[in-house]
């Protein structure tokens, strides 16, 4: 099956969102078809090319953006002077909604990888009504549980590389404590140097951890990048990813009965060592309307052949789906 081929936008801009931000979107595909905003994943990657061929450009109106402080948004985290306090969980979903009405659409398909699956998650809970379909990969839900997972648990899995982590924190580092809070105090000192080593030693070890096609690890060579991502992600692992009171196994999860009624499409990798917890499987089984589809031989990498194909399957199949909510608005109007 594969992706569809490339496309350009046909429209972009940039969004006052306020606080000083101004997010990037852009809208590619055909201009009357469904709805579909696709989520980056990070948090701080920034969207890409690629993310617009999961949709049938014919079927879809497609909707990118950069969350706040990455890509072509403004100001970028690797700005020393950059306010990361107005960069939380809650201001991405205010973000959504401002850009939902900007561009005139009623109702979307969220179609989330990694970070942004549990921005969808989140988005979808809060904001009843907005969200047609949910596809999800690389399926995470932000729990603190999680964070512990990506930095101790796995510092079991790939010790070497735990150690060069651990050896670029200070001394009196509790080591056993969230590590991502550490890193990031880290990056937000005013030594230049200090902050370059840190985002360089939390980087190595997501390459070390997370195995990924060269492009993904190529792109941590860029200065800007590999600052801007590492001072955002540590943000949000250090601060319960803004998920609020109750995150140690995880809000998302504990509100799984809001997403009732929404259709959803989990891939996930079966080498996702994401998996090590169970997450996507608890989340199917609390969301009675989701479809949990595992992909032998694959990680957490929505880029590989199986995972490609199920999720271009699903955003075929939904393309097809008639949003009977939305039919009924329209007749009532």
């Amino acid at each position: 099956m594969g992706l569809y081929p490339e496309i350009e936008p046909y429209d972009q801009g940039m969004l006052d969102v306020g606080d000083g931000n101004l997010v990037y979107w852009e809208t590619c595909g055909n201009p009357q078809g469904k709805p579909a905003v696709m989520l980056h994943g990070g948090p701080g990657s920034g969207c890409t090319p690629g993310q617009r061929r999961f949709c049938d450009p014919a079927a879809y109106r497609i909707v990118l953006l950069d969350q706040r402080g990455c890509g072509r948004s403004t100001p970028h985290a690797s700005a020393y002077d950059t306010d990361m306090s107005v960069n939380t969980t809650d201001h991405l979903l205010a973000d959504l909604e401002l850009l939902r009405h900007h561009l005139g659409i009623e109702r979307w398909l969220v179609w989330g990888a990694s970070w942004g699956s549990v921005l969808a998650l989140r988005y979808t809970q809060t904001r009843p009504g907005v969200v047609s379909e949910l596809v999800l990969t690389g399926v995470a839900t932000g729990s603190n549980a999680e964070v512990t997972l990506l930095t101790h648990g796995l510092g079991r899995i790939f010790p070497q590389d735990f150690a060069r982590l651990l050896a670029e924190l200070p001394e009196d580092t509790d080591r056993t404590g969230n590590l991502a809070a550490v890193c990031n105090r880290l990056l937000e000192s005013p030594d230049p140097a200090v902050r370059e080593r840190a985002a360089r030693a939390w980087t190595d070890w997501e390459t070390a951890t997370i195995p990924a096609p060269p492009r993904s690890v190529a792109r941590y060579e860029d200065p800007a990048f590999r600052m801007g991502f590492a001072r955002t992600v540590t943000h949000y692992f250090g601060n319960d990813h803004f998920l609020g009171p109750g995150n140690d196994e995880g809000v998302v999860l504990r509100d799984a009965p809001l997403l009732r009624g929404v259709p959803g499409t989990l891939v996930q990798g079966s080498l996702d060592l994401g998996n090590l917890l169970g997450i996507a499987w608890r989340l199917h089984h609390a969301w009675p309307d989701s479809e949990l589809i595992v992909v032998d031989e694959a990680g957490h990498d929505f880029g590989a052949p199986g995972v490609v194909d199920a999720l271009v399957a699903a955003m075929d199949r939904y393309a097809r789906r008639e949003d009977t909510r939305t039919r009924q608005e329209a007749g009532r109007r």
